[in-house]
């Protein structure tokens, strides 16, 4: 078993962007920029193996550092060897296989310290201070074009999305993202009651008009590909505004779009329909309260599973002698680090 370090480890809340003086003593014009540091717990625990097993598999996601995360200090709990591998668009996962499996359960838990700094695009969103940093090329760009199993390019997709964005008489590949995400939010009902929300359907969520965040993000991301427009979809889970600890009892998923003129620019279709009033934030931005495990859709993992690709990526996945598994219990708990006080 691996150490975790302490769950009281001091680290600030707020990162400033850029030093409080120039050099010479004279304040500088430096912005405060939202950040939240906080630990993270991910347990799964496989249980009900059939006696007779011959081999059982456990995928997990793992979190990534990017601009705008780091995660450090990770820390895995296992009963088994396990390995961490490389996945499609940088994508990180856990694996382990056991041999002959005894029947009795079995946990795996990841730990890790996260600081997620708000990401706001610098062009939608200019502030004293901040800089255009110049974004290196997503070797996946290709694939952020082109249909996913259940938000397929179809000519109906492809009519709906044109009538979006010409009713909204945008012209710029900017003004037809903005149109496609101001007639999601203002079309689609955050709601999780009855069947068949969660799935990102896109054909479903344009007839129910209504779901979870997957639905949400499955239109925009459709509609933006449908005109042409490089749009990715991530995967995490949501922290509650207010600081504390506590159990996170489902993901997050949010988007992001492309142009030339923009770069990537963050979105929250969702968290928008919930919240009108950030209905404009949320069109290039997105909050601190979160943290990222995975990219895209239609995945493979690392090594390959046997059964089909999984829609997204954000809860243990598990098979028994190569076939889908689905007796896993999942639990994910945080607790925020605060400043010390001097």
């Amino acid at each position: 078993m691996l150490h975790f370090p302490s769950w009281s480890k001091v680290l600030p809340l707020v990162l400033l962007a850029g030093s409080l003086s120039a050099g010479n003593g004279k304040p500088t014009n430096a912005i405060p920029v939202h950040a939240r540091t906080f630990a993270f717990e991910y347990t799964a625990t496989v249980k009900d193996l059939p006696a007779q097993a011959k081999a059982a598999d456990l995928w997990i996601p793992v979190p990534h550092s990017d601009k705008s995360q780091d995660i450090k200090d990770l820390t895995i709990s296992s009963p088994y060897p396990y390995e961490l591998l490389e996945a499609a668009h940088g994508n990180k996962v856990l694996h382990l296989r056991v041999l002959n499996p005894a029947p009795a359960p079995f946990s795996v838990t990841m730990k890790f310290n996260a600081t997620r700094r708000e990401h706001k695009n610098p062009v939608l969103m200019p502030e004293a201070g901040a800089k255009k940093e110049k974004e290196a090329t997503d070797p996946d760009m290709q694939r952020w074009l082109q249909a996913d199993q259940l938000v397929p390019l179809d000519d109906k997709i492809r009519l709906w999305a044109q009538e979006v964005v010409a009713k909204a008489g945008a012209k710029t590949d900017l003004e037809k993202a903005q149109a496609i995400y101001n007639h999601v939010v203002s079309t689609v009902k955050y709601d999780k009651t009855g069947q068949g929300w969660g799935r990102g359907d896109i054909y479903y969520a344009c007839d129910a008009r209504r779901g979870n965040c997957t639905d949400f993000h499955a239109v925009f991301i459709g509609y933006c590909r449908a005109v042409g427009i490089p749009a990715r979809f991530s995967i995490g889970f949501p922290l509650p505004t207010e600081r504390g600890e506590g159990e996170v009892k489902g993901y997050h998923c949010w988007a992001e779009f492309y142009t030339k003129a923009t770069g990537w620019v963050p979105v929250d279709a969702s968290e928008a329909a919930k919240d009108p009033a950030r209905r404009n934030y949320f069109f290039g931005a997105h909050d601190e309260n979160r943290v990222e495990f995975t990219r895209g859709r239609d995945l493979t993992l690392a090594p390959r599973q046997q059964g089909q690709t999984l829609n997204y990526f954000i809860y243990p996945y598990a098979e028994v002698d190569g076939k889908p598994f689905a007796s896993v219990d999942k639990q994910f708990r945080y607790h925020d680090v605060v400043q010390a006080k001097k």
